[in-house]
């Protein structure tokens, strides 16, 4: 089976339960707060949880937050291929959690930042590997070096990416350089939008694909309704579970982390996009980040609500 590799930043996220967030210059108390690896990591757990074999290759730094992301993957059986950065610690990302399980996130920058493409080429990706780029890398000191990593690697690579918010800021030769070297996209609806133009999911899916090297294949989640899959001259549409959630922290990234394990075990796309939003549905009835469910609970779970 291919590897998953994920380039991006692993933090520790510090999750604050609130009943609604202050205003500016205001106060508000906490019901309950948690500190928890993150990041990167969530994608990494729920891939290694689908019975990938997984790789952080992005940096992790030295202190208690650089060990507690250790840890974690250690805890999963996921290597870090990168040495540790010496005299730095993994920053922090402080998020406050609403009773409509809304988030709303405030991250410092820390040894997760400290990438080149050196460390990166740790992780020795080779044909079929799924290498996964998030758009937040393409900001500040890691776009360099992500990008030199990037176009050094073998066609056969295949490159995943999640654009998040920032995908959009970028300038348009710096995003259609990337999209010339991405072969998958995963991403929400608003992501899709901004990338595209067209707001309809079911259309932007179609849009996002012809913006991407070769046949790409392109997946736009649309929260609780499911998620719409373009892979090759077929366009699908996969609708999701929708469940009480009682934290939204991680959702994408667990139906990301689900997908490309999926597909790392050889299953189709819309199969493993039917997977991925089984894995959403169940981690969001789940507090904090990387609590995405196992291979074997997403079976029970679609045994359950789809049975035969």
């Amino acid at each position: 089976m291919t590897r998953v590799i994920h380039t991006a930043q692993a933090l520790v996220d510090l999750v604050m339960e609130v009943e609604g967030l202050p205003e500016r210059g205001g106060n508000a108390v906490a019901g309950s707060c948690h500190r928890y690896a993150g990041g990167a990591v969530n994608i990494l757990v729920a891939a290694a949880r689908s019975g990938a074999e997984s790789v952080l290759a992005g940096s992790v730094g030295t202190g208690e937050n650089g060990d507690l992301v250790r840890e974690a993957l250690a805890a999963e059986g996921i290597s870090v291929s990168s040495p540790p950065v010496a005299d730095l610690d993994t920053g922090i990302c402080v998020v406050l959690v609403e009773p409509s399980a809304e988030r709303t996130f405030v991250t410092t920058q820390g040894a997760e930042r400290e990438t080149t493409a050196e460390s990166l080429a740790t992780s020795a990706p080779v044909a079929g590997d799924l290498a996964c780029v998030s758009g937040f890398s393409l900001v500040g000191r890691t776009r360099d070096p992500l990008l030199e990593w990037l176009e050094s690697l073998d066609d056969a690579v295949v490159v995943v990416l999640d654009p998040g918010a920032a995908f959009a800021t970028l300038d348009a030769p710096l995003r259609e350089r990337v999209l010339a070297l991405t072969d998958v996209w995963t991403s929400n609806a608003d992501e899709a939008h901004d990338a595209t133009g067209v707001a309809d999911p079911a259309a932007s899916v179609d849009a996002v694909a012809e913006l991407l090297r070769g046949d790409g294949v392109a997946i736009v989640r649309d929260g609780p309704k499911g998620c719409h899959v373009r892979a090759g001259d077929h366009t699908a549409y996969l609708p999701g579970y929708p469940a009480k959630a009682v934290d939204t922290n991680g959702a994408g990234d667990t139906h990301t982390g689900v997908l490309v394990a999926e597909r790392a075990r050889g299953t189709d796309w819309v199969e493993a996009a039917r997977r991925a939003n089984a894995a959403g549905a169940i981690k969001v009835t789940r507090r904090g980040p990387a609590t995405a469910p196992t291979s074997a609970e997403i079976d029970d779970f679609l045994a359950r609500v789809a049975p035969g």
